[in-house]
């Protein structure tokens, strides 16, 4: 599959039907997540074994993960109707994707890929913390976007792992919440791949 097809058939992913702000909760945008995925899959990182989508959202990632790749997908979600939504999601798509309703620090298993679009932390500062301490916690590779300008903090905060790609893109965001004053948004973002030494 081509990463415009992709791009295409993730179009078809609804976003959340009440978007919580404290949570972060925008729909990653299917032109950001066929670029993430398509780096995963260039790389042979979703045809290795099990991924892990963390903080899946409605399943954007992961649906395009299994659509892309042969191997087990898992997504994780504190939010039970963004679960319930990401099950429809993957139903429409007809992609056999596990949504599990958790919170992130609940995670176990093993999985040799992470993807995920955690918090920037705009709304509770270092809440994406926990997302990268897990990531590399259950995982040998980790694919995951960040506000522009957060390469030294990633660097240090994951080591001895290491950045091995780094990728500028533009985040689109739709006029979601009340203190949004245009109806799009446009966030600049780095995609990281991170290759994982603390096993």
């Amino acid at each position: 599959m081509k990463k415009k097809q992709l791009e295409i058939m993730l179009e078809q992913v609804e976003g959340f039907s009440a978007p919580s702000a404290f949570l972060e909760q925008y729909a990653t945008p299917a032109t950001i997540a066929a670029e993430l995925l398509y780096l995963a899959f260039m790389k042979g990182d979703l045809t290795e074994g099990m991924v892990y989508d963390l903080g899946c959202g409605t399943g954007m990632l992961a649906i395009g993960a299994s659509l892309l790749g042969d191997g087990e997908v898992k997504g994780f979600d504190m939010d039970a109707s963004a679960i319930k939504k990401a099950r429809q999601n993957a139903q429409r798509l007809k992609v056999d994707v596990e949504f599990v309703c958790s919170r992130v620090e609940d995670v176990c298993g093993r999985a040799h890929t992470v993807i995920m679009n955690p918090p920037f932390g705009a709304q509770v500062k270092g809440s994406d913390r926990p997302f990268l301490t897990k990531a590399l916690e259950v995982a040998d590779v980790v694919y995951s976007i960040h506000n522009f300008g957060s390469y030294e903090f990633i660097k240090r905060f994951i080591n001895p792992a290491v950045i091995t790609e780094r990728y500028h893109a533009g985040f689109p965001i739709r006029r979601t919440f009340n203190f949004h004053k245009k109806d799009i948004e446009v966030v600049n973002v780095e995609i990281y791949r991170i290759e994982n030494n603390r096993q």
